[in-house]
């Protein structure tokens, strides 16, 4: 035990308790929401084909619903493996720009630190984490460390759970309820209001315009230059914006 807690505590930063206790609170409301996305991904991974151990050792590694299921078809379909990685890697393109615009909060840690706040980093919780700390004073302190790890505790816990059951239950559920539809819908009404800023908003817009575009592209590649267009586009969004602010 004790040499389990000094190796905790090389993973983990110094936490403010009661901090960590609002990120779980503020993470909370989105656990349904969560957790219906985690059990549709777990059901689409199965009926793709995965045995329950190799979908239980993909959604504890990959840890990224939008890369798993767009990975999938190409998996069942025998796609090239180079396609596959490519896909996972431009469906995650946005971590790089969470990263970036979270980065003075954990820049100072040691790398195992890092490590373990990119894995655990997600889209609901960098959304709540940076609107929180959007004016802080200070970066990198044990409140913002608590609160980040409050909300990404959770969200890991919920969306692991979510997707161990739709491993379960497969291919029970009839196609015909509209499931994967009310996924998506739970996920839209977190995530529209939290796209205020006008980088992430061009961003969106962007991919949704090229998504439709090349909807018609084989083996789902219309989706690849989607997102690496549209997180471009708020790449370059969030570089005008700072050169601009710097200005004025």
């Amino acid at each position: 035990m004790p040499g389990m807690m000094v190796r905790m505590s090389k993973l983990l930063p110094p936490i403010n308790r009661e901090a960590y206790r609002d990120g779980i609170k503020a993470m909370t409301p989105l656990g349904p929401a969560i957790a219906v996305w985690g059990v549709v991904t777990g059901v689409a991974m199965v009926n793709a084909g995965l045995t329950i151990p190799a979908a239980l050792v993909m959604t504890f590694t990959v840890f990224a619903g939008s890369a798993q299921l767009a990975t999938m078809p190409l998996l069942a379909t025998g796609a090239p493996l180079p396609i596959v990685w490519v896909t996972a890697l431009l469906v995650n393109l946005r971590f790089v720009i969470f990263a970036a615009a979270s980065r003075r909060s954990f820049m100072h840690l040691p790398w195992r630190q890092r490590l373990l706040a990119s894995y655990l980093n997600g889209d609901l919780g960098f959304a709540l984490f940076s609107r929180k700390f959007a004016n802080a004073d200070e970066y990198g302190n044990p409140e913002q460390w608590g609160y980040f790890y409050g909300l990404a505790v959770l969200n890991w816990i919920v969306w692991q759970a979510g997707s161990i059951v739709g491993f379960l239950v497969g291919g029970l559920m009839p196609s015909d309820w509209g499931f994967e539809l009310a996924a998506y819908l739970a996920l839209l009404a977190v995530l529209i209001p939290m796209v205020q800023r006008i980088p992430a908003v061009a961003g969106v817009i962007s991919t949704a315009a090229v998504a439709v575009a090349a909807v018609r592209l084989p083996m789902r590649l219309g989706l690849l230059l989607a997102v690496l267009v549209g997180v471009t586009v708020a790449l370059l969004g969030e570089a005008w914006r700072d050169r601009h602010t710097r200005r004025t």
